[in-house]
Protein backbone atom coordinates (compact mmCIF):
# COMPACT_ATOMS: atom_id res chain seq x y z
CA UNK A 1 0.00 0.00 0.00
CA UNK A 2 3.01 2.57 0.66
CA UNK A 3 4.67 2.23 -2.20
CA UNK A 4 1.21 2.88 -4.31
CA UNK A 5 1.19 6.09 -2.30
CA UNK A 6 4.41 6.77 -2.92
CA UNK A 7 4.42 6.29 -6.61
CA UNK A 8 1.40 8.38 -6.74
CA UNK A 9 2.91 11.13 -5.11
CA UNK A 10 5.68 10.71 -7.23
CA UNK A 11 3.73 10.88 -10.42
CA UNK A 12 1.30 13.82 -9.34
CA UNK A 13 4.81 15.97 -8.09
CA UNK A 14 6.16 14.88 -11.72
CA UNK A 15 3.40 16.08 -13.57
CA UNK A 16 3.37 19.16 -11.78
CA UNK A 17 7.06 19.93 -11.98
CA UNK A 18 6.65 19.35 -15.75
CA UNK A 19 3.53 21.52 -15.87
CA UNK A 20 5.45 24.33 -14.27
CA UNK A 21 8.99 24.22 -16.33
CA UNK A 22 6.61 24.98 -20.04
CA UNK A 23 9.81 25.47 -22.57
CA UNK A 24 7.69 26.40 -25.47
CA UNK A 25 10.87 27.35 -27.13
CA UNK A 26 14.15 25.49 -27.69
CA UNK A 27 17.43 28.17 -29.26
CA UNK A 28 20.37 26.54 -31.15
CA UNK A 29 23.39 28.19 -31.88
CA UNK A 30 25.65 27.76 -34.65
CA UNK A 31 28.64 29.52 -36.81
CA UNK A 32 29.06 29.82 -40.33
CA UNK A 33 31.82 31.02 -42.20
CA UNK A 34 31.05 33.36 -44.87
CA UNK A 35 34.27 35.14 -45.93
CA UNK A 36 37.82 35.46 -45.10
CA UNK A 37 37.14 36.06 -41.06
CA UNK A 38 33.83 36.72 -41.38
CA UNK A 39 31.38 34.59 -39.90
CA UNK A 40 27.41 34.21 -39.42
CA UNK A 41 26.19 33.22 -36.06
CA UNK A 42 22.64 31.76 -36.03
CA UNK A 43 20.92 31.53 -32.98
CA UNK A 44 17.72 29.81 -33.81
CA UNK A 45 14.37 29.75 -31.98
CA UNK A 46 12.14 26.77 -32.44
CA UNK A 47 9.02 27.22 -31.29
CA UNK A 48 6.07 24.76 -30.56
CA UNK A 49 2.22 24.54 -30.17
CA UNK A 50 0.16 27.90 -30.97
CA UNK A 51 3.17 29.66 -28.59
CA UNK A 52 4.83 33.02 -30.60
CA UNK A 53 8.05 34.87 -29.72
CA UNK A 54 8.26 38.15 -29.93
CA UNK A 55 10.35 40.32 -33.11
CA UNK A 56 13.45 42.22 -31.84
CA UNK A 57 11.08 45.54 -32.74
CA UNK A 58 7.66 44.04 -31.17
CA UNK A 59 5.93 47.50 -32.37
CA UNK A 60 4.22 48.28 -29.23
CA UNK A 61 4.98 48.66 -25.57
CA UNK A 62 3.93 45.73 -23.04
CA UNK A 63 5.70 42.54 -24.54
CA UNK A 64 9.30 41.87 -24.12
CA UNK A 65 11.11 41.82 -27.13
CA UNK A 66 14.15 39.18 -28.22
CA UNK A 67 17.20 41.11 -27.14
CA UNK A 68 20.80 39.98 -27.91
CA UNK A 69 23.59 41.07 -25.49
CA UNK A 70 26.56 39.95 -26.51
CA UNK A 71 29.88 39.64 -24.68
CA UNK A 72 32.82 41.99 -24.72
CA UNK A 73 35.61 39.88 -26.91
CA UNK A 74 38.49 41.85 -28.25
CA UNK A 75 39.22 38.95 -30.72
CA UNK A 76 35.71 39.99 -32.38
CA UNK A 77 34.01 42.44 -34.06
CA UNK A 78 30.16 42.73 -33.79
CA UNK A 79 28.45 43.69 -37.16
CA UNK A 80 25.57 46.07 -36.15
CA UNK A 81 22.60 43.92 -34.64
CA UNK A 82 21.30 40.36 -35.84
CA UNK A 83 18.67 39.70 -38.67
CA UNK A 84 15.28 38.05 -38.46
CA UNK A 85 15.13 35.53 -40.81
CA UNK A 86 11.43 34.31 -41.10
CA UNK A 87 7.39 34.79 -41.36
CA UNK A 88 6.80 37.53 -39.65
CA UNK A 89 3.46 38.08 -38.63
CA UNK A 90 1.82 41.73 -37.76
CA UNK A 91 -1.54 41.49 -35.73
CA UNK A 92 -3.58 43.76 -33.82
CA UNK A 93 -3.78 42.92 -30.60
CA UNK A 94 -6.29 45.12 -28.52
CA UNK A 95 -4.58 43.60 -25.00
CA UNK A 96 -1.12 44.99 -25.99
CA UNK A 97 -3.11 48.50 -27.66
CA UNK A 98 -1.55 47.98 -31.38
CA UNK A 99 0.35 45.94 -33.91
CA UNK A 100 2.79 43.70 -32.63
CA UNK A 101 4.99 41.59 -34.82
CA UNK A 102 6.06 37.91 -33.94
CA UNK A 103 7.31 34.45 -35.11
CA UNK A 104 5.36 31.58 -35.09
CA UNK A 105 6.91 27.93 -34.93
CA UNK A 106 11.02 28.84 -36.00
CA UNK A 107 13.02 32.25 -36.57
CA UNK A 108 16.46 32.32 -37.03
CA UNK A 109 18.66 36.14 -36.03
CA UNK A 110 21.84 36.11 -37.57
CA UNK A 111 24.60 38.23 -36.39
CA UNK A 112 27.58 38.91 -38.52
CA UNK A 113 31.10 38.89 -36.84
CA UNK A 114 34.38 39.51 -37.40
CA UNK A 115 37.62 37.84 -36.07
CA UNK A 116 40.64 39.52 -35.92
CA UNK A 117 44.07 37.82 -36.44
CA UNK A 118 43.69 33.60 -36.44
CA UNK A 119 42.54 33.12 -33.42
CA UNK A 120 40.30 30.54 -32.04
CA UNK A 121 37.52 32.38 -29.82
CA UNK A 122 33.78 32.05 -29.25
CA UNK A 123 30.77 34.59 -29.21
CA UNK A 124 29.17 34.52 -25.70
CA UNK A 125 26.48 36.19 -24.36
CA UNK A 126 22.34 36.20 -23.61
CA UNK A 127 19.53 35.98 -25.34
CA UNK A 128 15.97 37.56 -23.40
CA UNK A 129 12.81 36.50 -24.86
CA UNK A 130 9.35 35.72 -24.36
CA UNK A 131 6.47 34.34 -25.66
CA UNK A 132 2.74 33.79 -25.80
CA UNK A 133 0.16 32.49 -26.96
CA UNK A 134 -3.73 33.31 -27.25
CA UNK A 135 -4.26 32.60 -23.59
CA UNK A 136 -1.35 33.60 -21.75
CA UNK A 137 2.45 34.86 -21.59
CA UNK A 138 5.07 33.26 -19.93
CA UNK A 139 7.97 35.27 -17.77
CA UNK A 140 10.15 36.15 -19.70
CA UNK A 141 13.13 34.02 -19.89
CA UNK A 142 16.98 34.19 -20.74
CA UNK A 143 19.39 31.91 -22.21
CA UNK A 144 23.13 32.04 -21.93
CA UNK A 145 25.16 30.74 -25.07
CA UNK A 146 28.60 30.56 -26.42
CA UNK A 147 29.59 29.93 -30.42
CA UNK A 148 33.36 28.56 -31.87
CA UNK A 149 34.58 30.83 -34.18
CA UNK A 150 37.72 31.00 -35.92
CA UNK A 151 40.58 28.92 -35.96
Amino acid sequence: MMKKYLLLVLAVVGFAGAFAQEKPVNWTFTAKKIADKTYEVHLTATITGDWHIYSQNVGVDGPVPTTFSFNKNPLLTVDGKPKELGKLIKKKEDVWDGVVNYYEHTVNFVQVVKVKGAAKTNLAGKVEYMVCNDEKCLPPAEINFSVNIGG
